[in-house]
């Protein structure tokens, strides 16, 4: 299930699609997309790459992220640890 489109839905599409552009342009359009959501992607990574570099000129601590992350993985486990102590005898039994 692909954002709640079913196959039904998606084999519509894509014949709706065959019959709007003809198969002959089909792969043309599927390039055009494939450069541009390249190009897309190439930008944001150039983008992100000038704010960490940016950041750390300036001196910015960049890896908050990385800490938060790891706190927040601290307490899932923590939570996890504690569920699990709960329910072990309920499971134990069923």
């Amino acid at each position: 299930m692909f954002l709640f489109i079913s196959g039904a839905e998606i084999f519509v599409i894509l014949v709706i699609v065959v019959m709007l552009f003809g198969a002959d342009k089909i792969p043309e359009i599927a390039r055009g997309l494939g450069k541009g959501m390249q190009q897309i992607k190439n930008a944001t990574n150039e983008v992100k790459k000038e704010i960490t570099d940016t950041a750390k000129k300036q001196g910015i601590d960049t890896e908050f992220v990385q800490d938060i992350q790891k706190e927040v993985k601290k307490v899932k486990n923590k939570v996890q640890d504690n569920i699990d102590d709960f329910t072990g005898p309920i499971k134990r039994n069923l």
